[in-house]
């Protein structure tokens, strides 16, 4: 039976409950929405679940008991298994990816959407894990996720016109707005900001003071946040992944990392999650 057909979504499983996953997590729990969060270890789960009640403590002891009380915290991904909708959200790296894609392709129901969160990687290889490639697509959410109000869908060479529907459809339900991308590396928003932060990063290492860079943009750009304070937040490790994606993913010149995010990434700067990076926090 098609999805779009019966109800609107009713439950989701997220795979991964670290930033991003606990982020998804919460927002789809604010809108109403059963949500199974997933993680490795007990540990885990329970540093999401912080995460979770630090974004919601502001709003009434009613309102956060009934955010809490629709999500399900479990390491085990099949407790999930009759879910709508999964959304992944484990580290930026194919394989990983490819494994629990092909894990979720055992055991979840015919009609479910496979979804990821990734921010560069292609949901055609992602997909190639399955056996129902048209059912695969690119959810891809931007951090802080309670705040941020877009969501990116993406649709691989594969993906069915039902999903991308279902993708809209889903989007309206949790209350963020929509642009669809193709599948190429770093699809529409990162392929014009990353760039952008990786030149910033270079303005840094020819000798420019990093508050001196971003205060250039916000008053000569009109933007909100500097790009090394918006690198700080999206975490250095992120941009750096996504810088050698589109790079490998394009083969061009003009992707090429910053060697000084290489070295801050060595020395565990990563930004405000490690407490230094552009700056010190």
């Amino acid at each position: 039976m098609s999805l779009l057909s019966s109800s609107p979504c009713k439950q989701v499983l997220v795979v991964g409950c670290g930033l991003m996953g606990a982020g998804i997590t919460q927002v789809i729990a604010q809108a109403g929405i059963k949500v199974i969060a997933n993680d490795r270890t007990e540990a885990d789960l329970e540093r999401g679940k912080k995460q979770i009640q630090k974004g919601i403590r502001k709003k009434s002891e009613e309102e956060q008991q009934t955010i809490l009380e629709n999500i399900t915290f479990t390491t085990s991904m099949e407790d999930g298994k009759d879910s709508d909708l999964v959304i992944e959200a484990v580290p930026e790296k194919l394989e990983i990816k490819k494994d629990v894609f092909a894990l979720l392709d055992q055991f979840m129901k015919p009609e479910a959407i496979l979804a990821t969160n990734t921010s560069s990687l292609s949901i055609a290889a992602i997909s190639s894990a399955t056996e129902r490639p048209e059912k695969v697509i690119g959810l891809h959410f931007f951090s802080p996720v309670p705040i941020m109000k877009l969501l990116e869908i993406v649709k691989g060479i594969n993906t069915g016109e039902e999903t991308v529907e279902f993708g809209n459809m889903f989007a309206e339900q949790i209350g963020k707005k929509v642009i669809v991308a193709n599948d190429f590396p770093g699809f529409t928003v990162n392929r014009v900001l990353v760039p952008m932060l990786n030149e910033a990063a270079f303005l840094v290492m020819e000798g420019n003071d990093p508050e001196e860079v971003d205060r250039g943009m916000m008053l000569g750009a009109n933007h909100p946040i500097g790009p090394l304070k918006l690198a700080d937040m999206v975490g250095v490790d992120v941009l750096l992944h996504t810088l050698e994606s589109l790079y490998e993913g394009f083969n061009d010149s003009k992707y090429r990392p910053c060697p000084v995010l290489k070295r801050m990434v060595e020395a565990g700067h990563l930004g405000k999650k490690s407490g230094q990076g552009f700056y010190q926090y």
